[in-house]
């Protein structure tokens, strides 16, 4: 039996099956509350029920897993022969995934490296998979992390929402809680700023919105080689066009990905989104 260095995430990074499959990663669900019921992100909930769920402003609210569904994460990968495990997770500033995973950690039957990211969607997704990689290519578990860390440091995350109000019921709004007095004459463009969300430009349309966005990231993005993932909720139409024109505009585009973001993202961001993860190399 290998003796190998397992990498763990959880729901919000949005990595496809077939990806995580392939690179061995393990994503522990976060869970959304709809009404009454308590369901898994990623099996249990689909982003078409949720989109559904907030347009007619029924009750959403997400939680972090329980320190005991990491605990038999953990203890799960140990028995299948791994000798250590890093457990990379979204932003502390967002969400108390990191404090369970801590908590956990301390009990597991082989040594766990928590990470706070302080990243989100593919922004952590990219982070898991260049731990992935390090640790396939015979890595030990702090060489995986100085992967994970150095990848977050380079990775940008911008995001356009058509109203903060889901942001503000879910108190994820940071310093973005200065445009809500205007939120009705701009539309903003939001980013991930030290795990935190804060607001980037006011524009005053939606399309002028959109077409701000493009520019930013392919700003960000230059001539050296680098993996962007475009993510929307309720609006494939935004995400395909955006995608093609960053095709066309990225010189040094590697890997691009476009996905629906799950419900725990969707919930405080609501139908309508659009985002971009700019992830140098």
């Amino acid at each position: 039996m290998s003796r190998h260095v397992a990498i763990v995430t959880d729901s919000t990074a949005y990595l496809p099956a077939r990806t995580m499959e392939r690179h061995g990663i393990t994503a522990v669900p976060l869970t959304v509350v709809l009404g009454d019921r308590a369901l898994e992100e990623g099996t249990e909930i689909s982003t078409r029920s949720l989109a559904q769920a907030l347009q007619k402003r029924r009750p959403v609210t997400t939680s972090r897993p329980s320190p005991e569904l990491f605990a038999e994460t953990y203890r799960k990968i140990a028995r299948s022969g791994a000798a250590g495990i890093v457990s990379l997770h979204l932003s502390a500033e967002l969400s108390g995934t990191y404090d369970a995973a801590v908590l956990a950690a301390r009990e597991a039957p082989v040594p766990v490296r928590v990470v706070d990211t302080g990243m989100i969607a593919m922004a952590l997704g990219f982070c898991a998979l260049a731990a992935a990689r390090t640790a396939e290519a015979g890595g030990t578990a702090d060489e995986a992390v100085t992967a994970a860390e150095k990848r977050a440091a380079g990775t940008s995350a911008y995001f356009y929402v058509d109203t903060l109000d889901y942001l503000r019921r879910g108190g994820r709004i940071g310093a973005a809680q200065a445009l809500l007095g205007s939120a009705l004459a701009v539309k903003p463009l939001l980013q991930l700023d030290d795990g935190r969300i804060e607001p980037l430009e006011k524009v005053r349309t939606a399309s002028k919105a959109i077409a701000r966005l493009e520019e930013i990231v392919a700003e960000r993005a230059g001539n050296a080689p680098v993996d962007i993932a475009v993510h929307h909720l309720a609006a494939p139409d935004r995400a395909s066009a955006l995608a093609d024109r960053l095709r066309e505009r990225v010189p040094g585009l590697a890997d691009l990905h476009v996905s629906e973001v799950g419900a725990v993202i969707g919930a405080h961001t609501g139908p309508g989104l659009l985002g971009a993860v700019v992830s140098p190399r």
